[in-house]
């Protein structure tokens, strides 16, 4: 033990550049410092360090040795972070990014957690426009859809399943189609894309497969705006699982081809760190997860 003990001395003196550094970092003396790097000289029989006046610098075997020994501060650091954040209870300010039609979701997926730990408090950050989380400071996000290759933590907290809706008004007008090419002869409501249209690719329950391609007449960059434009009987629209589901029970929307299946849209918490995450990420990640597994068309 009195090995490693040296070993973090020496790695200390090497991040400060001096051993009065590191002896005030440490709370020792510089001339107990200094022997704790000498008795490391000695038990190794090398010298780690070139002493002046002005500065020291690494030895050749200096620089090796101190590399493990850095590793070594890095991994205690790393335990002692993971021990802290298993044991803090969530508290402080948990800054949280989210879609405008995801956001309506939060306060039923983390009022429990809130009216839990008063010493919580929740910054909610809503844009459909993905942000710098490192710029913005968000310790979680919730994204939708594939993801971007980064550095960042994700995991998947569920797929919601798209469905095709009208307003009760367009069926009456139009009639309800009843095959996947039907759907070609109608106006559609779709997200913006540049060029292409709206790729769709279902599959019927009883393995029947067919790809449509769709253009739809009004776009938007917003979910909500598409549902609201279906709602008042401008066109077909694939609505996400969980946002219709009080559009349905009250009658302002109808369900289209419902044993044809028009895909999934993953849905995840991404966090700016891997590393050992405290009390207030992890634990609204496991409210987040919690609630939407109970959400109408939501797949594990």
């Amino acid at each position: 033990m009195d090995d490693l003990k040296r070993m973090a001395v020496f790695a200390t003196v090497v991040q400060h550049g001096s051993m009065t550094g590191a002896a005030r970092a440490l709370g020792m003396s510089p001339s107990a410092v200094s022997q704790q790097v000498r008795q490391l000289e000695r038990e190794g029989g090398v010298t780690l360090l070139h002493r002046s006046t002005r500065k020291l610098a690494l030895t050749e075997a200096g620089q090796r040795y101190h590399a493990q020994c850095a590793a070594m501060c890095a991994a205690a650091e790393q335990a002692r972070a993971e021990l802290a954040a298993s044991r803090d209870a969530p508290s402080g300010e948990l800054r949280l990014s989210a879609t405008v039609g995801f956001a309506r979701h939060i306060a039923p997926a983390l009022g429990d957690l809130l009216a839990q730990y008063p010493a919580l408090r929740l910054r909610l950050l809503v844009d459909d426009a993905p942000i710098d989380l490192i710029n913005a400071r968000v310790d979680l996000a919730v994204r939708f859809g594939r993801l971007a290759d980064s550095s960042w933590a994700a995991r998947r907290l569920g797929a919601l399943q798209w469905w095709l809706c009208a307003s009760p008004g367009w069926v009456a007008q139009h009639g309800a189609p009843d095959t996947p090419d039907a759907l070609l002869a109608h106006s559609w409501l779709g997200f913006a894309r540049e060029g292409g249209g709206l790729l769709l690719d279902l599959h019927h329950a009883d393995g029947a497969t067919r790809s449509l391609r769709v253009q739809p007449r009004i776009a938007s960059n917003n979910q909500l705006s598409i549902q609201q434009m279906c709602e008042s009987g401008l066109g077909l629209a694939l609505m996400g699982s969980m946002d219709v589901q009080d559009a349905l029970a009250s009658g302002r929307l109808v369900r289209l081809l419902p044993r044809w299946s028009f895909g999934t849209l993953d849905i995840w918490a991404v966090t700016p760190q891997r590393d050992a995450q405290p009390a207030k990420v992890r634990q609204a990640i496991a409210a987040l997860h919690s609630y939407l597994v109970t959400q109408p068309g939501v797949l594990e």
